[in-house]
């Protein structure tokens, strides 16, 4: 980062002063006389489906989704209901003539459009460090004279805090399981990790946890060998091959789901059992243990309601047993004091103004590092992706206006993926050159039946869903949205193939582990 004049102290204070016009950012919300409703509870306890009631009766009303496969779930579940509802992610515009209602991902909030009831579900993603200020924009400027928070009760202090600093009124409902959740007495493989002790007691029903795609496919093409139907989820593949794979195990056709922590975040799937493979996890930094939240959201989906009286909870070896019961009942109550919030464009514009430049990088980690808020509601959201996001723009795309630039630090894109990050500087430069930029070319191997290329169709589906998100910003560059939809699908149906054909890998990360010790 170049060096910038220190601040004057009057920059600084003009500088807290304007972000603490955050509340004001949001007119139309301050402008009603809002009710919020908290619909609090662990996971099967009926929260959400409460408020969709009240959401289905409403004569307008947004569903505001963690993920876009839940999006696409409550859209469905509300067309199947005979209410006409729309379809708004980062990716897509599903717009159903006279709909009244609309099921989004949290971060494609409209919050200048009014209606009459707003759902914000799993409220707890307030604590996620890179997407957690949507949550906080969605409870600050949700545009509904009724508005339902539904999630665990971890965040709620902070949130009453910021209900109470606005002027709102507010209830709570604390809601109870419907089905008893139960921790069984003994790992599947008993007192050490064992495979064949592992194969007899696993069960139809059964959804094994793993933390990593390796050992998921591993695990997967495993328990295929030993006879069982499988389901896989994991974070690599699109919201239409989770679905489709979500059905799979629902209607029966897989006995097992193996899947990652995803599952955790909504997804409403037939599971008997969760059967931990691991009890930790590698978070981007460092390898660590599975905190009560965690623990909660997974173990959590076990009984779902109407279909299982009792939803158990095991992990492969004994041991492990010891961390879920512990975190299953402490206090999963958030350290989080302050909501986060992040930067929008008119802080961008602001911070240029005082610094007198356009290098997006530099603006962002100026405003990560250096400007804190005097406020005792919000504080600064992590934003370290988005400032190395900054960075590259600045060293492909230099001479792009400051609005621009802002807008291509939020493209949804992780730059530790070479692919990733390789595709968005190619999409960068394109639009940069005012370059027409064309869909990835099909490859000879989509229509096969082969498995060896997952990876690759993997990667192809994340450019594919990268060029989706841009063509709405900029349709003059990327120009070929209409042909997506069919690539898209062929890309989907590749891997949904592949996936029961591959064959995984040698080992699992916990093998690998247990034979480094036993040497």
């Amino acid at each position: 980062m170049s060096q910038h004049k220190p601040l004057t102290k009057a920059q600084k204070a003009a500088a807290i002063l304007r972000l603490q016009d955050y509340l004001s950012t949001f007119p139309l919300a301050r402008s009603l006389k809002r009710k919020i409703h908290f619909n609090l509870g662990p996971t099967n306890s009926g929260k959400t489906h409460e408020a969709l009631e009240v959401l289905a009766r409403a004569a307008s009303g947004v569903y505001l989704a963690p993920l876009r496969l839940l999006a696409m779930e409550i859209r469905d579940r509300l067309m199947d209901a005979g209410v006409p509802c729309n379809l708004i992610t980062g990716e897509e515009r599903n717009i159903i003539p006279g709909a009244q209602h609309t099921a989004c991902t949290v971060e494609m909030l409209n919050s200048s459009h009014q209606v009459e009831v707003a759902i914000i579900d799993e409220i707890q993603m307030l604590q996620d460090e890179s997407r957690g200020y949507a949550w906080t924009a969605a409870l600050v400027g949700a545009p509904a004279n009724d508005v339902f928070v539904c999630g665990s009760n971890a965040v709620t202090e902070p949130c009453l805090r910021l209900i109470d600093s606005l002027g709102e009124d507010y209830d709570i409902t604390y809601m109870e399981r419907k089905t008893p959740l139960i921790l069984e007495t003994e790992g599947l493989s008993g007192a050490h990790y064992n495979r064949q002790r592992l194969r007899k007691h696993l069960r139809k029903g059964d959804a094994v946890i793993a933390f990593t795609r390796k050992d998921v496919l591993t695990l997967s093409a495993r328990f295929r060998l030993w006879g069982f139907g499988v389901a896989s989820i994991y974070g690599a593949l699109s919201p239409e091959v989770r679905r489709t794979e979500a059905r799979r195990f629902s209607s029966g056709e897989a006995d097992i789901l193996v899947a990652t922590d995803a599952i955790g975040m909504g997804l409403n799937l037939p599971i008997r059992r969760v059967v931990f493979s691991a009890i930790d996890k590698f978070d981007g930094v460092a390898s660590r243990m599975l905190n009560a939240t965690e623990v909660r959201q997974i173990a959590g989906r076990a009984g779902r309601y109407g279909i299982y009286p009792t939803g158990y909870v095991s992990t492969f070896e004994n041991d492990e047993l010891v961390h879920i019961e512990h975190m299953l009942s402490t206090s999963d109550i958030a350290t989080l004091t302050k909501l986060p919030i992040s930067l929008n464009p008119f802080h961008v514009e602001t911070l240029s103004h005082m610094l007198n430049t356009e290098r997006i990088g530099e603006l962002l980690e100026f405003f990560a590092s250096s400007i804190a808020i005097d406020s005792p509601l919000f504080q600064i959201a992590g934003m370290q992706g988005q400032v190395a996001q900054g960075h590259l723009i600045e060293a492909h795309a230099p001479d792009l206006s400051l609005e621009d630039k802002f807008r291509f630090a939020c493209a949804p894109v992780s730059l530790d993926k070479t692919h990733e990050r390789d595709y968005f500087v190619s999409c960068l430069t394109s639009y940069a050159q005012g370059k027409q930029m064309h869909l990835p070319a099909e490859t000879y191997w989509l229509d096969s039946t082969s498995p060896q290329h997952l990876e690759q169709a993997e990667d192809l589906s994340k450019d594919l869903s990268l060029y989706a998100w841009l063509a709405f910003k900029y349709p003059d560059i990327f120009n070929q949205s209409h042909l997506l939809p069919a690539l898209r699908d062929r890309v989907s149906r590749y891997i949904e193939r592949a996936l029961l054909r591959q064959a995984g890998f040698n080992d699992t990360s916990k093998e690998l582990m247990y034979y480094s010790e036993r040497r």
